[in-house]
């Protein structure tokens, strides 16, 4: 497996959405009008979790499938859309518990958290994931997690029921 982001398609080809935002302290962030990822909880399973490729943003680590949303895209609808094309989700067993966001005035991450009716098996649907994995809520703190991920963890695992 290559190291390499595989090509962008051309502006023009490509969604209007794709695109690095930057923040004041010249952080960058994905998505011109922000970006949604899905959390799916089943309460045996635990929730699914993404090992991002290497050469992704914050390669290497675990986080949520998801990313840009497009315009006029809502979160929820982002990050359902974003959730089937990486990992293969059905939306139709999904119930939406709560969303949590991330506002930075400049752009912002929704966290759309789920709770799924019965476990499925998740399929890599693109090149940005290593692995898909069904991770126990007490052990995803054990693993190597996306910064902002990691970040927000804490108060999204007090309020899954």
């Amino acid at each position: 497996m290559s190291d390499l982001p595989p090509p962008l398609p051309p502006f023009g080809v490509r969604d209007s959405g794709d695109a690095w935002v930057y923040g004041p302290d010249g952080a960058k962030y994905w998505g011109r009008f922000g970006a949604a990822g899905l959390l799916v909880w089943h309460p045996a399973a635990g929730v699914l979790l993404q090992h991002r490729v290497g050469w992704s943003h914050h390669g290497g680590t675990w986080g949520l499938p998801g990313g840009a949303l497009k315009e006029g895209e809502t979160p929820v609808e982002g990050a359902l859309r974003e959730a089937l094309e990486e990992a293969g989700v059905p939306a139709g067993l999904l119930t939406v518990l709560f969303t949590s966001v991330l506002e930075l005035g400049f752009w912002r991450y929704t966290t759309v958290v789920t709770e799924t009716s019965s476990e499925f098996e998740p399929v890599i649907g693109d090149a940005e994931s290593v692995a898909l994995a069904w991770v126990s809520v007490d052990e995803v703190k054990d693993l190597q997690l996306h910064p902002g991920f990691a970040a927000a963890w804490p108060e999204l695992r007090s309020r899954l029921r």
